[in-house]
């Protein structure tokens, strides 16, 4: 057994403290990571808080991991001990399944084993990134350019293809209109990411506080939803839209948003249950969809994508101390934007 450092809840209301965990030894294929940085995703909090179902306390989330391999099984090919590699929202899956030999391990038809809060082939509970080295097989490990320093890589692993797996299956690029909900974490890489694709991009926010980044990020307007003129004077007006909220807002609202044949993608993923009128969709056969991150090859893509186009996530660096408070800045929206832990402070 590895034993690495890590940082633990042991409830939904306990705070954040100092642990210690068995990281498996080497199967064949197997890879060691010294984790350098880990993003916080909204996707931590659910978890962490119990918000999306029954969870197996305790518990160490992250699943935006940046760093270094420091070892190899007797069998792996694909990585050496130095390379710069992440980990994203999974770390292994049937392999069998339709889904899994299309590449799009997410959608593994047994179910995918996520990074943290899942069981993994050994029948053991896995734990994330909030922590100083983690085991991955070598097929759900990938190579972070040399272009992306390690700290913005991070969060590249979630936010960064959570919005453009969406972005790249609905044909986002030239000639489309698409609008982004939201201008968080993963707003912010979906205006980035669809900009760079070449699509005209609007920011949906409740405010016009950070319209300058936006303008800044990409997108050609930015209007705030709190003003019902927003609603009239956008009606019909998008190809895509990304919905990357993960709060209840009015669905139908959006909806009226589309063009003919337009399709509004959730990404966001609230606890509470979305209300919606099917007419708003059957009067103009727009769609309403989903999407969850992306397999490990679209992943690393993305991550050559975002090189190519020297595309980064903002970020604030963090010490572990500070998680919590980390915690209750993104749910006040107080992040610009996205927060990134330095584990050497574990």
């Amino acid at each position: 057994m590895i034993t690495a450092k890590a940082r633990a809840v042991d409830g939904p209301d306990t705070p954040f403290r100092a642990a210690e965990i068995n990281r498996r030894d080497l199967d064949t294929h197997d890879v060691l990571i010294e984790i350098k940085y880990a993003g916080i995703c909204h996707s931590d909090i659910h978890t962490a808080h119990g918000e999306w179902g029954e969870v197996n306390y305790p518990l160490v989330p992250g699943h935006e991991i940046a760093g270094f391999v420091t070892e190899i099984g007797r069998e792996v090919t694909k990585y050496k001990v130095g390379d710069r590699v992440g980990v994203g929202c999974m770390v292994d899956s049937c392999g069998e399944c339709v889904n899994c030999q299309k590449g799009e391990e997410q959608y593994c038809l047994k179910g995918n084993v996520p990074t943290y809060a899942g069981v993994d082939k050994y029948g053991e509970p896995t734990q994330g990134g909030y922590s100083t080295h983690i085991v991955v097989t070598e097929d759900f490990v990938v190579r972070i350019p040399d272009n992306i320093e390690l700290d913005a890589a991070a969060p590249l692993l979630c936010a960064g293809i959570t919005t453009y797996s969406p972005l790249h299956h609905w044909g986002a690029g030239p000639g489309k209109k698409v609008a982004v909900v939201g201008m968080g974490g993963l707003g912010h890489m979906a205006v980035k990411i669809a900009h760079a694709m070449g699509a005209e991009v609007t920011v949906l926010s409740q405010s016009l506080n950070k319209k300058e980044d936006g303008l800044e990020f990409g997108a050609k307007n930015y209007y705030a939803t709190k003003d019902p003129e927003t609603f009239q004077k956008l009606a019909g007006s998008f190809d895509l839209i990304i919905n990357t909220v993960s709060a209840k807002i009015d669905m139908d609202a959006y909806f009226s948003l589309l063009t003919l044949d337009g399709t509004l993608v959730n990404v966001g993923a609230p606890a509470e249950p979305l209300e919606v009128n099917v007419f708003s969709l059957i009067g103009h056969r727009r769609s309403f969809a989903g999407s969850m991150i992306g397999g490990i090859r679209q992943t690393q893509e993305m991550l050559d994508f975002c090189a190519e186009h020297n595309i980064a996530p903002k970020i604030e660096v963090i010490s572990a101390d500070q998680i919590d408070e980390a915690y209750k800045r993104v749910l006040a929206s107080d992040v610009k934007y996205r927060f990134v832990i330095d584990t050497s402070t574990i």
